[in-house]
C-alpha cells in the first residue's frame, strides 16, 4: 500500500487545491481549460465530446491490452467498479431528505407563509437569470474551477489580512441591512392570518 493509498480521499482533495500536489493541481487546471475551451469556444455539444472522450479511451485501452498480449506480457489488469446496494441506498435516501425539504420550503414560499424568503428567492433567481444571460454554464463552471484552485492557496497567505477586510465589510453590510429590515421587511407580514370561523 502506497502512501497516497494510505490518505483519506478528503486530504488528497486538500493538498490538491492547496497546490501540495503541484503537477496534480496544475494537471486538473489544463484538463478544464482544454474541456472549456472545447466546449464553449468551438460550439460542439456537450455529448458529443463526451462521447468521443470515451471513444478514445476504449480504443486506447483496447489497444494497450492487445500490444501487450503481442509482446508475451501480461495484459493491464484495471480495477473492477462496482456500486454497491448499500451505496445506491445511502445515496437514495439522502436525496429523498434532500428533495423533500426543498418541495418543503417551495411550499411555504407558494402560499406565502414567510415573504422574507419569498423576496430572497425571488432576488437571488433573478440574479442567477442575470448571470445565465451573460455567461454559459460551462464558463460559470471553468471560472468556479479556477476560483476553487486560486482562492484557497490566497486564503492560506492571506487569510489575517482577509479577515480583517472581510469584518469590516460584514459588519458594513448588517448595518446597512439592519436598516432595510427595520424599514422595508419588518413592515410585511410574516405569515397571511387564516380566514376565522364564523
Amino acid at each position: 500500500m502506497s502512501e497516497y493509498d494510505a490518505q483519506l480521499p478528503t486530504t488528497v482533495v486538500a493538498d490538491i487545491l492547496l497546490w501540495k500536489r503541484w503537477q496534480l493541481s496544475v494537471g486538473v487546471i489544463v484538463v478544464a481549460t482544454i474541456a472549456w475551451f472545447l466546449v464553449d469556444w468551438t460550439s460542439l455539444p456537450f455529448l458529443t465530446i463526451c462521447s468521443d472522450v470515451l471513444l478514445i479511451l476504449i480504443v486506447l485501452l483496447f489497444l494497450r491490452a492487445n500490444y501487450a498480449a503481442l509482446r508475451n506480457k501480461q495484459p493491464p489488469t484495471l480495477p473492477e467498479l462496482v456500486v454497491s446496494e448499500e451505496m445506491v441506498n445511502n445515496v437514495a435516501a439522502s436525496f429523498r431528505v434532500k428533495i423533500n425539504n426543498l418541495l418543503l420550503i417551495a411550499h411555504d414560499i407558494t402560499i406565502g407563509k414567510d415573504f422574507r424568503i419569498f423576496f430572497k428567492v425571488v432576488g437571488s433567481l433573478w440574479l442567477l437569470s442575470v448571470i445565465g444571460s451573460i455567461f454559459s454554464f460551462f464558463t460559470l463552471a471553468y471560472v468556479g474551477t479556477l476560483l476553487m484552485f486560486t482562492v484557497p492557496v490566497l486564503y492560506s497567505k492571506y487569510g489575517n489580512y482577509v479577515d480583517k477586510c472581510c469584518g469590516m465589510i460584514n459588519h458594513q453590510f448588517s448595518k446597512h441591512y439592519r436598516i432595510v429590515d427595520e424599514n422595508v421587511f419588518n413592515r410585511l407580514p410574516h405569515n397571511i392570518p387564516k380566514d376565522k370561523e364564523s
